[in-house]
């Protein structure tokens, strides 16, 4: 399919617009917009857009303005492709204290959404038994970045590049995991925190 534009001699030339009508279609329906409602916005008869979508016509370069324009988007996206998104409907719940536990000496973990494998974040609550870095004897490291949120008590972060840091309920922080870190806990009861790993 082609649409057409004016050169210098004010002569209709073809330029190339493959699959301009999909495109058309796909944002006009991203926008929740009826054949009406967008001919409305771009000044274009609605069954002039119907035909431009069922390439049955080829739009003018004036009303790939008024499409641009109208639609409020940028030209090169009526030349694109869609996006497709796919959506696999996956859920996993997990009711509260019924996750997978494992313990260590400086944590209590409980896995959440278990469930699942090949997950692209790994959820999970922790109660904190640590009380200083001696309880470890070496930084925890691994790939990927983690997202710490503070449930209940106080925590300091230890990090190999930063100074120590204290938490508090709500307190949160996001880091690169490979980063050497510890948490204990600071305040009078072992504090619980949620842990978001990804990978």
């Amino acid at each position: 399919m082609s649409l057409t534009s004016a050169n210098s001699s004010n002569e209709a030339r073809p330029v190339n617009s493959p699959g301009i009508g999909v495109q058309l279609k796909s944002i006009r329906m991203k926008n929740k917009l009826t054949l009406r409602e967008a001919g409305n916005l771009t000044q274009l008869a609605p069954s002039t857009l119907s035909k431009i979508e069922n390439e049955q016509i080829s739009p003018t370069f004036t009303v790939i303005q008024k499409l641009a324009t109208g639609l409020n988007i940028e030209l090169p996206q009526l030349f694109s492709k869609p996006r497709i998104t796919l959506t696999s409907g996956r859920r996993d719940i997990t009711i509260k204290d019924q996750g997978e536990y494992h313990f260590t000496s400086t944590y209590e973990h409980e896995l959440l959404s278990t469930q699942f494998s090949n997950k692209k974040m790994i959820p999970y609550k922790s109660k904190v038994h640590a009380r200083s870095f001696d309880d470890f004897g070496e930084w925890v490291r691994h790939s990927g970045e983690e997202y710490l949120l503070v449930l209940e008590g106080e925590v300091q972060l230890l990090t190999e590049y930063y100074e120590p840091v204290n938490l508090v309920e709500g307190d949160s922080v996001y880091y690169d995991a490979m980063m050497g870190h510890v948490v204990i806990s600071v305040s009078e009861n072992d504090a619980k925190i949620l842990w978001m790993t990804a990978k």
